[in-house]
């Protein structure tokens, strides 16, 4: 008797054409145990009528089965279970143990225990998501990212994907972002001056690790991105937050002995204020006062949708002391994880050095499959798609914040993905967070965003790249009423 036919169901989730997925299927019943050697399996119509696939489809799974030596065939009686087929594991469960190790003495440093925020991973479940730095699945050109991946395996391009490039990069991707990316940001730089690295944050942490030491001091905005400060700490260099303004980072404030200023003058983070181009000249000769090096963190220039962006700090860098931090997870989507650093070549050849140490480079199929999806036009369209899409969102979500009378407490002036958002003083936003998600609303507390102990509470981030433009209005009335809520419960916050 062949195997019920009603065990045999395809996951939702799978990848993969359907062939693969029923390879795939089968090889992991065999692999668990739930099909034993001998058993026959449920003939190609069967199989084919259950599954809602073509006969053909099952046919050529089962022959590449069987190729594999996974299946065995007996003339026109049908497909059994090879005797030859790979053994389940056949293991005792091990007795429970204590560890004899005392991992507080053997753990030397300590990464855990920040304060970096956490998301769900089922974010987009909910029904009004705020969050921020996810993408929209629905404006991302996936037929052609998928074209692009197709062409970087073909034959000629296979070499990307099975060499070992040790320190270098894709050549191709390279010379896209020197001739292309760059450019729009007012910026020459030679292939030795650019280094591909697996995002920003990588190329932050990369940077502070070329440059910082523990004698030396990094200065930071305050409220800055908190992965930045959870680096700085790692590094165990001296470091000084610095209250920005609605104008950004202020020059005047850096102490004289700062070796490394951190900045993102662009989009500030979390703030979104654009540092005008009187301070950032300003700061330039505050950095060559005091010999210091500005890393210029431009993570969201693409997302400039009203009107052109300001010129790069590093346009404006005369004396070499600008190292430029770019990155495509917001403007492609945050799982590609590619992003570069631009600065001086005894820079780039440290960093390089220490990247090829501890990752040798990112993968070469992922950096060539970018590089087509750039060079051929589809970035540039999906920028401009994108930033249609943000300017619609924004548009809605300004409106229903003067609707439902909260409060905002910054912007991009250039355009952006998310508002910086002030609660009344008495609310404390990660209380609120809580109280929102049950509810189906996601929000990002500020407190994780400031230096020191006395954080402000009040403090909120809405990103609108996640949520469609239909439920912004919606959501922002279901926030209002849990602040009234809190509020008129005679809520106090926790001390």
């Amino acid at each position: 008797m062949a195997l019920p036919v009603e065990t045999f169901f395809l996951q939702a989730q799978a990848q993969g054409t359907l062939q693969s997925q029923i390879q795939q299927m089968i090889a992991q019943g065999i692999l668990s145990g739930r099909f034993q050697c001998g058993e026959k399996l449920p003939s190609t119509r069967k199989l084919a009528v259950h599954l809602g696939v073509s006969r053909i489809t099952v046919t050529i799974a089962y022959t590449e089965l069987l190729a594999n030596d996974y299946l065995s065939s007996k003339g026109r009686s049908g497909y059994y279970v090879s005797e030859n087929a790979p053994s389940p594991p056949s293991f005792s469960p091990s007795p429970s143990m204590q560890d004899a190790v005392d991992w507080n003495r053997a753990i030397g440093q300590r990464f855990s225990g920040g304060v970096t925020p956490t998301k769900p991973q089922d974010w987009s479940k909910y029904r009004y998501p705020f969050v921020y730095g996810q993408a929209d699945q629905s404006l991302f050109d996936h037929a052609n990212w998928r074209l692009c991946a197709m062409q970087a395996l073909g034959q000629r391009d296979f070499s990307s994907m099975t060499n070992d490039y040790y320190d270098q990069d894709d050549p191709n991707l390279v010379e896209f972002i020197a001739r292309h990316t760059l450019p729009r940001r007012g910026i020459t730089a030679a292939p030795e001056q650019i280094l591909i690295t697996m995002g920003a944050q990588n190329a932050l942490w990369l940077t502070a690790q070329v440059l910082l030491t523990q004698r030396r001091r990094a200065a930071i905005e305050d409220p800055c991105y908190h992965a930045l400060r959870e680096i700085l700490i790692q590094s165990r260099c001296h470091v000084t937050p610095v209250r920005v303004d609605s104008d950004g980072l202020p020059p005047n404030a850096i102490p004289p002995d700062t070796d490394v200023i951190f900045t993102t003058p662009s989009h500030q983070c979390p703030t979104n204020a654009t540092m005008p181009m009187e301070r950032r000249r300003a700061l330039l000769e505050r950095a060559k006062e005091i010999e210091a090096i500005v890393v210029e963190d431009d993570y969201e220039f693409e997302t400039s949708f009203l009107r052109p962006p300001s010129p790069a700090l590093k346009s404006l860098d005369a004396d070499g002391r600008v190292i430029y931090v770019g990155s495509f997870s917001k403007s492609l989507f945050p799982g590609l994880r590619l992003g570069y650093l631009v600065g001086s070549e005894p820079f780039i050849r440290e960093a390089r050095a220490l990247r090829a140490s501890v990752l040798r480079h990112p993968p070469g199929h992922i950096q060539r499959t970018a590089s087509y999806f750039l060079s051929l036009g589809h970035y540039d369209a999906l920028v401009r798609r994108t930033g249609t899409a943000l300017h619609e969102r924004r548009t809605k979500m300004e409106e229903a914040i003067l609707q439902h009378r909260l409060q905002i407490a910054g912007q991009g002036a250039h355009g952006g993905s998310s508002y910086w958002m002030r609660a009344p003083e008495e609310i404390d936003t990660q209380i609120l967070a809580t109280r929102l998600r049950n509810v189906g609303v996601l929000i990002e507390p500020g407190h994780s965003f400031f230096a020191g102990d006395a954080q402000p509470k009040n403090f909120y981030r809405l990103g609108y790249s996640s949520i469609p433009s239909s439920r912004i209005s919606d959501g922002i009335k279901v926030i209002s009423s849990e602040i009234r809520a809190m509020l008129g419960s005679g809520y106090i916050p926790p001390r």
